[in-house]
C-alpha cells in the first residue's frame, strides 16, 4: 500500500429418462463450476520466490530497482506457461521507466471485463512480502487456478500487477489514463488486493460498491467472520484511479499502520494496541510477517469473487 495516507469441477450427470411413449427428455444443463479452494502453500511458495528475488537484488523489489524487474519476469513466465496472453505497459516515474504487467485469459464468451489487480513493487526498505507480495501472490495463484480449471467465463478475465504504487499509484494511474472511454465502459468491475496477510490481521472489505461489498462480507459471514469497511485503504491503493474513472471497484485488506482496537481484537483474535502490520514499510516485512490464516481466507474469497462475478 502506498505510503501516502491515508478441482475438481463438479458436473451434473447427464441422463436420458425414457418416457411412457419411449421418448427421451432433454438433458439438464451442467451445473456451474464452483470456485476452488486455493492451497495457501502455493501462495506461500510464490511469496518465498519474491523474498528470494529481493534478497538476490539488493534486498527490495522497488520501482526502478533490479528486484522489481526480476519479480515481473518471474510472474510473467508463470502466466505465459499457463496460457495467458501477457504484455507490459511502460510508464515513467522519477525519470525512470517502470512497467505494469497485464495478463488476459483468452477464453471469454463476451466483451465485458472483470479485472483483479495488486501492486508488485515494494518500498526500498525491504522485500515487501505483506505489502504487497501478499496481494500479488494471491492473484497470481488465482489466475493459475483459472488456467488449471480451464475456466470458460462469460466475462473477459484480466489480471494486473502494478508498478510504482508506493510512489503514488503511478502505474495504475497510467493504465487507467491510457484506457479509452469505450474501454472503460467494458469494465464490469475492478477488484484490488493490497496487504491481505497482515500479521495482526483485520478483515476489511472495500465499501465503494454495495453489491461487491456484500459478496465478500457474506462469504466471510458464512465462515463466522465479521468484516468492517476498509477505511484505512480508501484512496490509498490502486483501485482509486479506477474509481475516479467511473469503474466499479471492490477489494479486500487486512490492515496496515492503523492500530487494532479492543473491539476488533475481540472479534478477530488479534492484539489490541498494536498496528495491523507492525512491519509496514519496514525491513522486517518478510515471510515471518504474515498471518497465514488471513492470507488463506482472503485468497479463497478472491477466487470466489472471480468465479461468481465472471
Amino acid at each position: 500500500m502506498s505510503f501516502r495516507r491515508p478441482l475438481a469441477v463438479s458436473f451434473v450427470a447427464l441422463a436420458l429418462a425414457a418416457g411412457l411413449t419411449g421418448g427421451a427428455t432433454a438433458a439438464p444443463p451442467s451445473a456451474p463450476a464452483a470456485a476452488p479452494d486455493i492451497d495457501v502453500d502455493r501462495v506461500l511458495g510464490h511469496l518465498a520466490d519474491l523474498e528470494s528475488i529481493a534478497a538476490a537484488h539488493g534486498g527490495n523489489r522497488a520501482h526502478g530497482q533490479p528486484g522489481y524487474t526480476a519479480s515481473l519476469d518471474h510472474i510473467e513466465g508463470l502466466l505465459d506457461a499457463a496460457g495467458y496472453e501477457t504484455h507490459r505497459e511502460p510508464f515513467t516515474s522519477g525519470g525512470v521507466t517502470g512497467w505494469n504487467l497485464i495478463a488476459e485469459w483468452p477464453h471469454a464468451a463476451g466483451d465485458e471485463v472483470l479485472m483483479a489487480g495488486a501492486h508488485l513493487d515494494s518500498v526500498r526498505a525491504g522485500a515487501g512480502i505483506n505489502d504487497n507480495g501478499s496481494g500479488s501472490a494471491a492473484i497470481l495463484e488465482v489466475a493459475l487456478a483459472v488456467a488449471e480449471a480451464d475456466l470458460r467465463p462469460d466475462k473477459q478475465l484480466r489480471f494486473g500487477w502494478w508498478g510504482a504504487e508506493e510512489l503514488g499509484l503511478v502505474g495504475s494511474r497510467a493504465h487507467v489514463a491510457g484506457l479509452s472511454a469505450a474501454e472503460r465502459e467494458r469494465f464490469s468491475a475492478y477488484l484490488n488486493f493490497d496487504m491481505i496477510g497482515s500479521p495482526n490481521a483485520g478483515y476489511f472489505v472495500y465499501d465503494d460498491d454495495a453489491a461487491i461489498e456484500a459478496l465478500f462480507s457474506d462469504w466471510f459471514a458464512e465462515r463466522g467472520i465479521v468484516t468492517e469497511p476498509a477505511v484505512e485503504a480508501r484512496n490509498r491503493s490502486d483501485h482509486a484511479p479506477f474509481l475516479s474513472a467511473g469503474i466499479t471497484v471492490g477489494g479486500l485488506f487486512t490492515g496496515a499502520g492503523y492500530t487494532m482496537t479492543a473491539a476488533q481484537a475481540a472479534q478477530w483474535g488479534g492484539t489490541a494496541g498494536l498496528p495491523f502490520d507492525p512491519c509496514y514499510h519496514r525491513v522486517c516485512d518478510t515471510l515471518a510477517n504474515l498471518d497465514e490464516t488471513a492470507l488463506d481466507l482472503n485468497t479463497d474469497a478472491l477466487a470466489y469473487a472471480i468465479w461468481e462475478l465472471s
